[in-house]
């Protein structure tokens, strides 16, 4: 059998030498091996390090039953409330002062590992195995957690996993919180509430004469005032770049460039004398200040018009959730997950208007979107469909990005559904500048072949979030 292990180790080797000789860039690809083989190696350590935190609530479990059976024995009264998690105080010390950490952050981080080896065992063995990172068995476990019982949080589990292990971590996290809440609604409108209640606005001090204001937010509102600031700052910034002004270019694929300062640290820089020279994410900072403590902007450049700029934000609703059946499934807000119901139905009386988006039952891909009134259709189906930049890992929303011919109009490329997707300015400048290539796989995944050859996958929102029914639909 260890002759067969080394036959087998040396096909392997022949095998790895093989494609790394047909691939275009080897040392990229050796490199890009080498990261992702570390990657499963530390994988692996960090989830022993959290049996073993979940192994010390065992230890504390055990240490109060013994304290309690002591008592007991004496004839002494139990332990008091007050006293009753001294065991747990007493290993979480001896563990923060073996790993110089905080003893209360290392009692948090047991009561997390507990729940995740106890109620995800599978995530947490394929983190163990690699297939996934830390990240992404928190994300999973947390989401997760609001579900009530075994047989939800297993159908749960398979389908986190399945997206965890394509997706980035942030995209994964906005899919399991939407899987959890389609499996059980009411746990999720249960979790939504509570977290609301504790809604707060808290101030940190920093070096150097700083301070971070932290405000927790329904999610809605954080986004919408997010894009408020980022909106009117980069108003500012373009009305004294008399550069982005008038530049009317179009962009690889034939269309109009988008204004400068799409990436939020983007240095604005411009010949003219006048031109705004603070980052976009300064300015945003400054108008932060400016509408709370006088409640107009500061502009470097005279005029109206800042006032006039309202936020944007992407909500998804399912039709029976806007008529207020709790098993219509979550309202979805682009770049963060799912939201109260009861927040997107206001929204939605607010709307001056909707998109109507059919999916299919069956995979949850949008199939067409339309409007009562006439408008861009193509451009509305995109965005529905999208929600977000299509470049893996990236989640900058779709009214932030370029509309990309995957084919370039001038080779061909059909203005279609099938050859456009939302790229933001930084991943499609990669693609059209550099040796990424993308093509269409139908419906609506795309896939991304990087310089060494190496193929990476990305699917819409709406189908690695997308929970299969249980049984079949009613007919109509």
């Amino acid at each position: 059998s260890e002759g067969m292990m080394r036959v087998g180790a040396q096909r392997e080797d022949v095998a790895d030498i093989g494609r790394m000789l047909d691939t275009p860039w080897p040392a990229l690809d050796r490199l890009v091996a080498d990261v992702v083989d570390a990657r499963r190696r530390i994988a692996e350590v960090q989830a022993e390090e959290a049996r073993l935190l979940a192994d010390a609530v065992g230890l504390v479990a055990d240490r109060t039953a013994l304290l309690r059976q002591e008592a007991q024995q004496r004839g002494s009264s139990p332990l008091r409330s007050s006293d009753a998690d001294l065991p747990l105080r007493e290993v979480a010390l001896e563990l923060g002062m073996a790993m110089r950490a905080s003893d209360r952050g290392v009692q948090r981080r047991m009561s997390e590992a507990y729940l995740l080896t106890t109620l995800f065992p599978r995530t947490h063995a394929s983190w163990a195995d690699g297939e996934i990172d830390a990240s992404h068995a928190w994300a999973i476990a947390r989401a997760g957690a609001v579900l009530r019982t075994s047989e939800d949080r297993a159908r749960f589990e398979t389908l986190a996993l399945e997206a965890a292990r394509t997706e980035s971590p942030s995209r994964m996290t906005q899919a399991a919180k939407a899987i959890a809440a389609t499996i059980d609604p009411a746990a999720f409108d249960d979790a939504v509430h509570r977290a609301t209640d504790e809604r707060s606005v808290r101030l940190f001090d920093l070096d150097d004469g700083m301070a971070r204001l932290i405000a927790d937010l329904p999610a809605p509102i954080a986004y919408a005032i997010y894009d408020s600031l980022t909106t009117r700052a980069r108003t500012i910034v373009d009305r004294t770049d008399t550069d982005t002004d008038t530049d009317t270019s179009k962009d690889a694929c034939g269309e109009p460039r988008r204004a400068r300062g799409d990436d939020a640290d983007t240095v604005v820089t411009s010949r003219s004398a006048d031109a705004e020279r603070r980052t976009l994410a300064q300015v945003r900072a400054d108008v932060f200040g400016d509408l709370l403590l006088t409640a107009a902007p500061s502009t470097t450049a005279t005029g109206a018009g800042l006032d006039a700029i309202s936020a944007r934000i992407q909500v998804t609703v399912p039709a029976l959730t806007l008529a207020g059946d709790p098993a219509g499934g979550p309202a979805m807000l682009a770049g963060h997950g799912p939201i109260d119901p009861a927040i997107a139905r206001r929204l939605a009386g607010l709307a001056p208007g909707w998109d109507r988006v059919f999916t299919d039952p069956h995979t949850g891909i949008p199939v067409a979107v339309d409007r009562y009134r006439p408008s861009a259709e193509l451009s509305r189906y995109l965005a529905a469909r999208d929600e977000r930049c299509r470049a893996p890992g990236c989640t900058r929303p779709a009214h932030g990005c370029d509309r990309d011919h995957t084919t370039a109009a001038a080779d061909g490329g059909a203005t279609a559904h099938e050859n456009l997707a939302h790229l933001c300015r930084r991943h499609h400048t990669m693609k059209h500048h550099t040796a990424w290539r993308v093509r269409h796989l139908g419906g609506g995944t795309l896939e991304w072949t990087g310089p060494t050859g190496r193929r990476y996958t990305d699917r819409p929102p709406s189908l690695v979030r997308f929970v299969p029914a249980t049984e079949d639909p009613p007919p109509f």
